[in-house]
């Protein structure tokens, strides 16, 4: 794994020179020793806000992993990925494409929710460079363990993450491509950004081109 390759054993990226999680990963992991080890990582500051580690769900062996940002004030609370609106609108398009969730892995980029106050709210803050470095080691030992046959990119965050900084969704939206961490994968738009768009008829539009992307994975799993 070409991130991997690139850390020291003091769990620093000589590249970036920021802390990540590496050290924090287990040795021989699965995903209940990642889960129990995640839930105290310290690696960057996010942990001070968020109400606790949001890692991954699903079975240990998948064909299908989905990827997104991060956690949102609903995740954040009940402490499981893609449980909100977003959740249940990709919960609707993966039925829709013919992918079962309970068979596919569900998770995160960064495992905290970045966010902001405002009035009683928490508004959600887009993760930064940093962050994301020190999250990325969770997200390459899931994909290690699950071993899934693609990984499905939901938004820039989660796309870049795996491609790297030049990568754009919508010019390879939709497009089954290699992975450095899995035989193949997909980037698409995340939800939440359909459920954004305020015209309904657009907002249809583009919730039909994301069964769509979801499909072309379905297709390469038979």
């Amino acid at each position: 794994m070409a991130h991997v390759a690139r850390r020291t054993a003091a769990g620093r990226d000589p590249g970036a020179g920021a802390e990540t999680a590496a050290p924090l990963v287990p040795s021989q992991p699965t995903l209940p020793s990642l889960r129990e080890a995640a839930a105290g990582c310290r690696a960057c500051p996010l942990w001070e806000r968020g109400t606790q580690t949001v890692f991954g769900v699903g079975a240990a062996r998948s064909d299908v992993l989905l990827l997104g940002e991060q956690p949102g004030d609903m995740e954040d609370r009940a402490g499981k990925p893609f449980v909100g609106p977003a959740g249940q609108l990709l919960d609707r398009a993966l039925e829709a494409a013919g992918i079962d969730r309970s068979r596919a892995y569900v998770t995160n980029v960064v495992k905290h929710f970045k966010w902001e106050p405002r009035g009683k709210r928490r508004i959600h803050q887009k993760p930064d460079a940093r962050e994301i470095r020190a999250c990325l080691p969770w997200l390459e030992a899931e994909i290690a363990v699950v071993r899934p046959e693609i990984v499905v990119c939901l938004g820039a965050t989660a796309a870049q993450a795996l491609f790297g900084s030049a990568f754009r969704v919508t010019r390879e939206r939709g497009r089954v491509v290699a992975s450095p961490l899995a035989p193949r994968a997909l980037a698409t738009v995340h939800p939440a950004s359909i459920l954004r768009i305020p015209d309904q008829t657009q907002r249809q539009a583009e919730l039909s081109r994301f069964i769509e992307d979801l499909s072309a994975a379905a297709r390469l799993l038979g």
